[in-house]
């Protein structure tokens, strides 16, 4: 994955509740991936729309492990922060990531990886498992 063109955008509205921190806004990033089909370039858009809660980091619940700081699944969209400062970098690369088509393609009628054509002179050799049907074909019956 790597920036199709122009930059990205993010567009956001930052709500402050108590030490807490409500997140909502848009995505909009144009990204270049392989294609699905004939691995050239694809060029992606990406729009997603963004929501998290950004809490302080010793407010997050302990996880089932019993282990401090682990996210359980109902607060997967929750996002600790240290301090004074609130840090989105690893959210944005989620959202990015999550936005990008499972099968990205370069075209709708990408025909796919072509062989490369055998030189005229070469001609493809017979696969010894149908030598035996060649052997039939050549006996007088």
């Amino acid at each position: 994955m790597r920036p199709g063109g122009s930059d990205g955008e993010l567009d956001l509205r930052l709500s402050k509740s108590g030490n807490d921190v409500i997140v909502r806004g848009t995505l909009t990033a144009e990204l270049s991936v392989p294609c699905a089909r004939c691995m050239q370039p694809a060029r992606v858009v990406v729009r997603e729309a963004l929501s998290a809660m950004v809490v302080p980091a010793g407010d997050l619940t302990t996880g089932p492990a019993g282990e401090a700081g682990e996210v359980i699944p109902e607060e997967a969209d929750v996002i600790a922060y240290d301090g004074e400062t609130v840090v989105l970098d690893d959210f944005v690369r989620d959202e990015l990531l999550l936005g990008i088509p499972m099968i990205p393609l370069c075209s709708e009628g990408c025909p796919g990886i072509r062989p490369q054509s055998l030189p005229e002179s070469a001609s493809p050799g017979i696969d010894p498992r149908l030598r035996p049907l060649l052997r039939l074909k050549k006996s007088p019956t």
